[in-house]
Protein backbone atom coordinates (compact mmCIF):
# COMPACT_ATOMS: atom_id res chain seq x y z
CA UNK A 1 0.00 0.00 0.00
CA UNK A 2 1.19 3.80 -0.97
CA UNK A 3 2.22 6.28 1.89
CA UNK A 4 1.79 8.89 -0.46
CA UNK A 5 0.23 12.40 1.43
CA UNK A 6 -2.10 13.37 -1.80
CA UNK A 7 -4.75 16.07 -0.68
CA UNK A 8 -8.00 16.07 -2.81
CA UNK A 9 -9.84 18.96 -2.63
CA UNK A 10 -13.53 19.19 -4.43
CA UNK A 11 -14.45 22.82 -3.47
CA UNK A 12 -18.19 23.22 -2.92
CA UNK A 13 -18.16 26.17 -5.53
CA UNK A 14 -17.42 24.29 -7.87
CA UNK A 15 -19.79 21.99 -9.42
CA UNK A 16 -19.54 18.00 -8.62
CA UNK A 17 -16.92 16.20 -9.58
CA UNK A 18 -17.95 12.59 -10.83
CA UNK A 19 -15.26 10.30 -11.32
CA UNK A 20 -12.61 13.09 -10.69
CA UNK A 21 -11.20 15.41 -8.08
CA UNK A 22 -10.81 19.10 -9.26
CA UNK A 23 -7.09 19.81 -7.24
CA UNK A 24 -4.82 17.17 -6.24
CA UNK A 25 -2.13 18.78 -3.96
CA UNK A 26 1.38 16.54 -3.46
CA UNK A 27 3.74 17.52 -0.58
CA UNK A 28 7.34 18.10 -2.22
CA UNK A 29 9.47 14.99 -3.46
CA UNK A 30 9.65 13.24 -6.44
CA UNK A 31 7.78 13.19 -9.89
CA UNK A 32 6.88 10.33 -12.10
CA UNK A 33 5.82 11.94 -15.59
CA UNK A 34 3.84 8.46 -17.34
CA UNK A 35 3.77 9.06 -21.15
CA UNK A 36 0.43 8.43 -22.44
CA UNK A 37 -0.34 4.69 -22.94
CA UNK A 38 -3.17 3.42 -24.76
CA UNK A 39 -4.60 -0.09 -25.63
CA UNK A 40 -1.87 -1.03 -27.43
CA UNK A 41 -0.36 -4.88 -27.01
CA UNK A 42 3.11 -5.62 -26.78
CA UNK A 43 2.69 -6.80 -30.62
CA UNK A 44 1.08 -3.39 -31.39
CA UNK A 45 -2.58 -3.93 -31.62
CA UNK A 46 -5.11 -2.56 -30.68
CA UNK A 47 -7.54 -4.09 -27.79
CA UNK A 48 -10.62 -3.50 -27.19
CA UNK A 49 -11.18 -2.63 -31.28
CA UNK A 50 -14.40 0.17 -31.63
CA UNK A 51 -15.13 -0.29 -28.14
CA UNK A 52 -14.59 2.48 -26.02
CA UNK A 53 -14.96 0.63 -23.08
CA UNK A 54 -12.79 -2.06 -23.27
CA UNK A 55 -10.02 -0.21 -24.92
CA UNK A 56 -10.07 2.64 -22.02
CA UNK A 57 -9.83 -0.61 -19.43
CA UNK A 58 -6.45 -1.66 -21.58
CA UNK A 59 -4.61 1.65 -21.23
CA UNK A 60 -5.61 1.88 -17.40
CA UNK A 61 -4.37 -1.61 -17.07
CA UNK A 62 -0.90 0.03 -19.14
CA UNK A 63 -1.25 2.68 -16.39
CA UNK A 64 -1.20 0.68 -13.80
CA UNK A 65 1.85 -1.76 -15.09
CA UNK A 66 3.39 2.03 -15.43
CA UNK A 67 2.62 2.63 -11.79
CA UNK A 68 3.86 -0.66 -10.34
CA UNK A 69 7.38 -0.04 -12.30
CA UNK A 70 8.11 2.50 -10.75
CA UNK A 71 6.83 1.60 -6.85
CA UNK A 72 3.58 3.73 -7.65
CA UNK A 73 -0.03 2.62 -6.81
CA UNK A 74 -3.46 4.73 -7.54
CA UNK A 75 -3.03 6.98 -4.36
CA UNK A 76 0.22 7.82 -5.58
CA UNK A 77 -1.52 9.53 -9.16
CA UNK A 78 -1.92 13.45 -8.82
CA UNK A 79 -3.54 14.74 -12.42
CA UNK A 80 -4.72 12.48 -15.39
CA UNK A 81 -4.98 13.56 -18.87
CA UNK A 82 -7.14 11.75 -21.18
CA UNK A 83 -7.07 12.36 -24.92
CA UNK A 84 -10.15 10.63 -26.25
CA UNK A 85 -11.50 10.49 -29.96
CA UNK A 86 -15.20 10.21 -28.13
CA UNK A 87 -15.29 13.02 -25.29
CA UNK A 88 -18.38 12.96 -24.71
CA UNK A 89 -18.99 9.32 -23.79
CA UNK A 90 -17.36 10.84 -20.30
CA UNK A 91 -19.97 7.94 -18.52
CA UNK A 92 -18.18 4.98 -20.47
CA UNK A 93 -14.56 6.40 -19.93
CA UNK A 94 -15.43 6.81 -16.30
CA UNK A 95 -16.37 3.22 -15.69
CA UNK A 96 -13.97 1.77 -17.55
CA UNK A 97 -11.63 3.94 -15.48
CA UNK A 98 -13.39 3.10 -11.99
CA UNK A 99 -13.35 -0.96 -13.03
CA UNK A 100 -9.66 -0.39 -13.15
CA UNK A 101 -8.61 1.50 -10.54
CA UNK A 102 -11.94 1.74 -7.92
CA UNK A 103 -14.41 4.17 -7.77
CA UNK A 104 -12.29 6.65 -4.72
CA UNK A 105 -8.95 6.82 -6.23
CA UNK A 106 -9.73 9.56 -8.77
CA UNK A 107 -7.36 12.81 -9.19
CA UNK A 108 -7.29 16.24 -10.98
CA UNK A 109 -8.40 15.21 -14.55
CA UNK A 110 -8.99 16.74 -17.49
CA UNK A 111 -10.64 15.37 -20.88
CA UNK A 112 -9.69 16.52 -23.80
CA UNK A 113 -11.24 15.59 -27.03
CA UNK A 114 -8.59 14.94 -30.00
CA UNK A 115 -9.04 14.02 -33.83
CA UNK A 116 -6.89 11.25 -34.12
CA UNK A 117 -4.47 9.20 -31.80
CA UNK A 118 -0.64 7.91 -32.94
CA UNK A 119 -1.57 4.53 -34.24
CA UNK A 120 -5.24 3.81 -36.41
CA UNK A 121 -8.13 2.29 -34.47
CA UNK A 122 -6.62 3.95 -30.58
CA UNK A 123 -9.88 5.70 -28.91
CA UNK A 124 -8.51 6.67 -25.96
CA UNK A 125 -4.87 7.84 -24.50
CA UNK A 126 -3.79 8.46 -20.91
CA UNK A 127 -1.12 10.09 -19.18
CA UNK A 128 -0.43 10.43 -15.35
CA UNK A 129 1.74 12.56 -13.22
CA UNK A 130 2.90 10.50 -10.35
CA UNK A 131 3.79 11.88 -6.78
CA UNK A 132 6.26 8.85 -5.94
CA UNK A 133 6.18 7.39 -2.11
Amino acid sequence: MSTSTRELVNPPALHPAPGFSHICIAPPGRVAYIAGQTALAPDFSVIGGDDLGEQTRAAMENVRLALEAVGAGWHDVVRRTIYTLRPTEYEVITAAVEDVQGSDQHPAQTIVGVTGLAVEGLLIEIEVTVHLP
